[in-house]
């Protein structure tokens, strides 16, 4: 596996990391952070190397407001930017794709939640959703609920969820996910907060979640344009 540096200086800008694995299945994944971090947390880049051993070629980005300041939260009324640096991140990538390839969007929190709103404005933007520790509602505020655009999510979404994170319980979660009419599924770990870390299982959730990812995927349906896509 070959690591290079992305800086594409397109409007938003692409900057970040390519995985390009030494054996490519054609699939290609991009993978963004939280609000309080970014494309080189600990989770992000343990992720994106596992994928790149089983044959994804992956770019894990820093959204704009990453690209703007190295720390504070995102800026209050630009998360459009943000969505729309999500969509040129896929048109890199999908202009590296083999042509039979998929192109799967992911992000954790804060980069999670975009990229399930930029797929409900458009739902061609990825073939799949990977959305790691999705932050329903603010903790303490369950209220507060993140979900208005989920009746419009149309796109396959893999979520990753901690049993014990402030940002929503799986059984909050199962009902909110109610509200998706595409094809979706709720994978909890067991112990693990919104960073997933779990004693137990923290080590090998990379390698978890990349095989379940990839049965999720293997599971949908094929259309009229990607009857030769392979897992």
């Amino acid at each position: 596996m070959a690591i290079f540096a992305v800086d594409e200086l397109t409007n938003p800008a692409v900057r970040g990391f390519l995985h390009v694995p030494d054996h490519q299945n054609g699939d290609a994944l991009v993978l963004t952070h939280g609000a309080g971090a970014d494309c080189n947390s600990k989770l992000l880049r343990g992720l994106a190397e596992t994928f790149a051993e089983s044959g994804y070629t992956v770019l894990r980005c820093n959204l704009p407001f990453r690209q703007q300041r190295p720390h504070g939260p995102p800026f209050p009324g630009n998360s459009d930017r943000d969505r729309e640096g999500l969509g040129r991140a896929v048109e890199f990538m999908k202009n590296r794709a083999r042509s039979n390839g998929r192109v799967f969007l992911g992000g954790h929190s804060y980069g999670g939640r975009q990229a399930t709103m930029l797929a409900a404005e458009d739902p061609e933007i990825a073939a799949a959703l990977l959305l790691l520790s999705y932050p329903l509602h603010p903790p303490r505020k369950p209220m507060q609920l993140r979900i208005a655009h989920l009746p419009n999510l149309r796109t396959p979404s893999f979520f990753v969820h901690g049993t014990r994170d402030p940002f929503g319980s799986p059984a909050e979660m199962e009902s909110a996910l109610a509200l998706i009419p595409a094809k979706h599924e709720l994978f909890t770990v067991q112990g693990a907060g919104h960073d997933l870390v779990a004693k137990k299982e923290s080590n090998d959730l990379p390698q978890v979640v990349v095989q379940s990812f990839k049965r999720f995927a293997a599971a949908m349906p094929l259309s009229a344009d990607n009857r030769s896509w392979r897992d």
